[in-house]
């Protein structure tokens, strides 16, 4: 969403006359779009800022977009006096505001409702592999989540509206579409005439259109991966054989206390069907460690998960506590050398995993979407269907080609090595 959001942003102000430069020093206008899922993030957005204040010249304008700018609210005017705008993740739209005027100080951190989505300019050339957001917040309220506060409720987009998106990204360069939301299988519209539309709806319009090659979408919820949506990774060869469905903790005690209401079989007969509408369907997940509460059976009990389903990828962190939820005020907070020595042990094992998967890749051939050079300019970075990195030594000569079937000749944990298909 964030990637999204900073390619909008950068889109609107070329709209408004303004080019980009990498040079801070450079710059008229200096803007970071920021994540505040976790404490660590908004450490490091006022440690960027202190650090844009020092290497600016005195007449730009700079400041926050984002989660860290609602979560923060006017303190971060205190903390860095000097900023000139702090826009939420439903105001950045109005950035132009501060061109017009800029002596004025732009604050809005309103949760508002989808108005940016009208407001802003369409992209003249779409990247290779288009976002597309088609709802944003989450109704879930997990008691360690700060999304319900950073985006507010789930709010879908008007069916057509995702519709007309899709179809503008194809016809300005898009291959892959990723469709995007904080609870993104929980996109659900009804129109004046009363019918309603899934997600599943909006990957059949997707797969319509002949130069979509790719589809997939992030972030899934459990409770939300209806039989249709399972349907459609039988059905649909476009929808990639991969998802990435958020289990957090294999402990049902520790499930509760986030607020996650879904048992661990509802989980595991979910990846079961999937598994049956695509056998060849691989997993990923996140995961949150040391959560208030959480037990030795309890951590336990989310290694046998892991070794249960065989994720190829994960996302696993320490719990972080954030403001405005409940898990912040909750007794019996995991000691940070337990939370560290539980990660360490369940990212090792993942790790494994994730290198077996690789590793059994080799030998095969995948049509995989190019995302461009390495930082050498010697190697060219191709994703899998499985999202995986796979390096490619780069022709002197011969233009690279988009989407091309590239044969696994070596793999490890982070990457895979390959060659262009004969």
């Amino acid at each position: 969403m964030n990637v999204y959001d900073g390619w909008r942003i950068a889109a609107m102000l070329e709209h408004h006359g303004m080019q980009r430069t990498d040079e801070i020093s450079d710059a008229d206008i200096i803007i970071l779009n920021t994540c505040a899922v976790r404490a660590k993030a908004t450490d490091k957005v006022f440690s960027a800022l202190g650090r844009i204040r020092r290497a600016k010249k005195k007449s730009a304008l700079f400041g926050i977009v984002g989660c860290v700018a609602r979560e923060s609210g006017t303190d971060a005017f205190r903390r860095i006096p000097d900023l000139n705008f702090v826009l939420g993740p439903q105001s950045y739209h109005k950035l132009p505001q501060i061109l017009e005027n800029p002596d004025a100080k732009l604050f809005n951190i309103d949760l508002g409702g989808l108005e940016k989505f009208d407001e802003l300019p369409q992209m003249e050339k779409s990247p290779t592999v288009a976002y597309i957001p088609i709802q944003e917040g989450c109704n879930h309220v997990c008691t360690y989540c700060i999304v319900p506060y950073t985006r507010g409720r789930e709010i879908s987009r008007k069916f057509d509206d995702c519709v007309r998106d899709t179809i503008h990204a194809a016809n300005t360069g898009a291959i892959e579409i990723c469709f995007l939301g904080q609870n993104v299988n929980g996109y659900k519209y009804t129109d004046e005439n009363g019918t309603t539309y899934r997600l599943s709806d909006l990957i059949k319009q997707a797969a319509k259109i002949e130069s979509v090659k790719r589809i997939r979408f992030t972030s899934s919820y459990p409770t939300e991966m209806t039989d249709d949506l399972i349907e459609m990774f039988a059905t649909e060869p476009k929808l990639l054989p991969f998802l990435n469905m958020p289990i957090q903790s294999g402990s049902q005690n520790v499930l509760t206390r986030m607020n996650r209401p879904y048992s661990l079989e509802l989980y595991t007969d979910i990846i079961h069907k999937l598994r049956i509408a695509r056998p060849d369907i691989q997993i990923s997940s996140d995961f949150i460690v040391g959560f208030p509460g959480e037990s030795d059976k309890d951590f336990e009990q989310t290694m046998r998960i892991a070794e249960q389903i065989k994720y190829i990828n994960s996302y696993s962190f320490k719990y972080s506590p954030r403001p405005h939820t409940a898990a912040a005020l909750m007794p019996d907070q995991i000691p940070e050398n337990i939370k560290a020595e539980r990660l360490a042990k369940l990212d090792t094992y993942l790790n494994e995993v994730q290198r077996e998967f690789n590793i059994s890749c080799i030998d095969k051939t995948f049509e995989c979407l190019l995302e461009g050079p390495d930082k050498t300019g010697q190697h060219l970075i191709y994703r899998t269907p499985y999202m995986q990195q796979c390096i490619v030594t780069k022709s002197d000569n011969t233009p690279a080609p988009i989407l091309t079937k590239i044969t696994i000749t070596a793999a490890n944990k982070a990457s895979l090595r390959g060659k262009f298909a004969d």
